[in-house]
């Protein structure tokens, strides 16, 4: 097996949304998304760089894209303002699988669909341009927001890997695995359409 196009940076627009690819010109829009809320400081148990860790964030995406293990992008809300970054990453042809993740945005777009509307654009190129069979999403046992996130675009869990890692303070983390297969993609794009033609 492998996917049908080779993952690679490429635009997706939507009507709230629009994911680009990362570029070092998008610094400045990401350093004003985190410094809002002082999200990096609230979200702690998440990937939110710091101010002045978004370069080095930056750059450390951009080298894993030329390595071909993820694919990064900065998204954009409808008026162009920067509202936060997701990635495909753990890109595996033979399935082929990947997962969505490494993905934060700014406090003021949470609740406004363009989180739904970035992984409606995220997994319909990965399941019908990618052809991938499966998309993993992973997040954190503490980060119950991002797990009620994950659980209404209608993944399933797979299971818990206890102390798989640890956070920035030391302390050991828990992951909760979650993931999409080909044959659940049609409900799961079904429900995404309806929540957000509730916006309209």
């Amino acid at each position: 097996m492998a996917f049908l196009v080779e993952p690679a940076p490429v635009t997706l627009t939507g009507r709230l949304v629009e994911l680009r690819p990362l570029e070092r010109a998008h610094h400045d829009g990401l350093v004003e998304a985190v410094e809002e809320g002082d999200l990096w400081k609230t979200a702690w148990y998440t990937s939110v760089p710091a101010p002045d860790g978004v370069a080095a964030e930056i750059e450390r995406r951009l080298d894993l894209s030329e390595k071909h293990e993820m694919v990064p992008f900065t998204a954009f809300d409808a008026a162009g303002r920067v509202i936060g970054m997701t990635t495909f990453y753990d890109l595996d042809p033979e399935a082929p699988r990947l997962h969505i993740g490494y993905t934060w945005n700014r406090p003021s777009a949470h609740g406004t669909g363009t989180n739904a509307e970035s992984k409606l654009l995220l997994l319909q190129h990965a399941f019908e341009t990618l052809g991938v069979f499966r998309v993993g999403l992973t997040t954190q046992w503490l980060n119950f927001q991002s797990r009620t996130a994950i659980e209404r675009l209608g993944a399933k869990q797979d299971g818990v890997m206890r102390s798989m890692s640890r956070y920035r303070n030391g302390a050991l983390r828990d992951s909760v695995e979650f993931s999409i297969i080909e044959p659940e993609w049609p409900a799961v794009k079904a429900n995404l359409d309806a929540r957000l033609a509730r916006r309209r």
